[in-house]
């Protein structure tokens, strides 16, 4: 790959060829620096803990060295005006690769298309988050030892959220899964990914209970209502809808997993002993595993 804008640009020899080198990465704590002398460029014009901080550690441990911005939107020459095509042509003149969030869905492509080094989409709106999708698809190949012919219910606001769309398309790769959305009525998955899910064979169904599915599941992956993109009223009528609390968490069978992109805020509500010591709890696990699949990909895009 050139430049790693959206899921569906992976097939599964490259998702298989990552996740061996990030187990590889995983293994080994004193890392190669097979990206010494490289540079790697953080442009985020939207806040970002995990991912930010993930690709920028990757590239440390890889040798290289990494030239940031962490809020793009008020601290670059975005605030004068200047477009962000002008932006990456300048800063792919600095760097080796770039890394970009934007809030407005597409930028990424946008980037891309004028840039003269790979350009990796961290999230673009209500878009895509296909870095997270690799992860997220990583962990559940580590918990559950395989990535076909599981059921995994997809559960929060699926409308705005970018990460639940990109992990549908990663999940449609593979046979013989079954995807189970629950969200608020006005936030359903879009029919854009439901029409990719029949086109690839997947089954597919939309229900309203939570406690009623948790029982058949091997993988529940929630999400936080998107506040910053849907208005005070839609999220008023949508937040606390779905939640994993004390009251329904041993619904699960002891060989299911939960997963969560994080981050968190009232739809996961477990107490800390449970989410140090059951294994059902995989979202920091998760979260571990984006470091290793970023240099995984960093080295896939850079070398």
């Amino acid at each position: 790959m050139e430049h790693f804008i959206e899921s569906q640009q992976l097939t599964p020899d490259i998702i298989f060829d990552i996740f061996s080198r990030a187990d590889e990465f995983r293994k080994d704590k004193l890392h190669e620096p097979v990206l010494k002398g490289k540079v790697l460029a953080t442009l985020f014009y939207e806040p970002s803990t995990r991912t930010r901080l993930s690709f920028e550690t990757a590239m440390l441990r890889l040798g290289g060295s990494v030239v940031t911005t962490e809020n793009a939107k008020e601290f670059s020459s975005a605030v004068k005006g200047e477009t962000l095509q002008d932006s990456i042509l300048v800063v792919s003149n600095y760097a080796d690769a770039i890394v970009i969030r934007h809030y407005e869905e597409g930028m990424a492509k946008i980037a891309a298309s004028v840039s003269k080094v790979p350009v990796i989409n961290a999230g673009d709106g209500k878009g895509q988050h296909p870095t997270q999708a690799l992860l997220d698809l990583y962990t559940i190949w580590k918990e559950t030892g395989k990535l076909d012919n599981l059921r995994i219910a997809i559960v929060g606001d699926l409308s705005s959220g970018r990460t639940a769309r990109s992990l549908c398309y990663l999940l449609g790769k593979f046979p013989g899964n079954e995807i189970i959305f629950l969200s608020p009525e006005h936030l359903r998955m879009k029919q854009d990914i439901k029409e990719y899910l029949s086109r690839h064979g997947i089954a597919y169904r939309e229900e309203k209970n939570l406690d009623e599915i948790l029982p058949e599941v091997d993988i529940v992956y929630m999400t936080r209502i998107q506040k910053e993109r849907i208005t005070l009223d839609e999220y008023n009528s949508a937040r606390g809808k779905y939640t994993i609390n004390q009251n329904n968490f041993n619904l699960l069978k002891k060989s299911a997993r939960i997963l969560h992109p994080l981050p968190k805020i009232d739809e996961i509500v477990l107490p800390i002993e449970i989410e140090e010591t059951d294994k059902r709890v995989a979202y920091f696990r998760q979260a571990e595993n984006g470091l290793y699949i970023r240099m995984a990909l960093l080295v896939h895009l850079m070398q």
